[in-house]
C-alpha cells in the first residue's frame, strides 16, 4: 500500500518537472506558437510559472526521499493545485480545453489527501 501512495506524487512530479522545464528553457516565441494561452502573459511571467512548477515538482519528491521536511510535499501539492485552478480559469476564459488541468488538479488533491498527516505533524509541533 505504501508504494501506491507514491503513484500520484511521481506522476505529478514528472508532469510539472517537464512542464516547468519547458517553460523555463523554451523561447517565448516558441512557447506562444505551441501554447496559445502564453500570448496572454509576459515572457517573465511564463518563466516565473515555469520556475515555480519546477521547484514544486522537486518539493513533491525530494522531502520524501531524503526524509527531511516531509511537510513540504503537501505544501507543494497545494501550490500546484492553486496553479491548476488559475490555469483552468485562463483556459475557460479563452475557450480552450482544460481537461488536463482538471486531471492534474485531481492528482494534486490526492497527494494533499495522502500526505495530510505530514502537514499535521508540522503544524501540531
Amino acid at each position: 500500500m505504501k508504494g501506491v501512495k507514491w503513484i500520484p506524487q511521481i506522476l505529478l512530479a514528472i508532469a510539472f518537472l517537464l512542464a516547468g522545464s519547458f517553460k523555463l528553457f523554451t523561447s517565448y516565441a516558441d512557447l506562444v506558437s505551441q501554447l496559445p494561452w502564453a500570448e496572454d502573459f509576459s515572457p517573465g511571467m511564463i518563466k516565473t510559472i515555469g520556475l515555480l512548477e519546477f521547484i514544486a515538482s522537486l518539493g513533491l519528491i525530494l522531502p520524501a526521499l531524503l526524509k527531511k521536511f516531509p511537510f513540504l510535499v503537501p505544501l507543494s501539492a497545494i501550490g500546484l493545485a492553486l496553479t491548476m485552478l488559475v490555469s483552468i480559469v485562463v483556459h475557460v476564459n479563452r475557450g480552450e480545453a482544460f481537461w488536463s488541468n482538471i486531471v492534474l488538479f485531481a492528482l494534486c488533491i490526492s497527494v494533499i489527501w495522502i500526505r495530510k498527516a505530514d502537514l499535521r505533524l508540522q503544524v501540531g509541533s
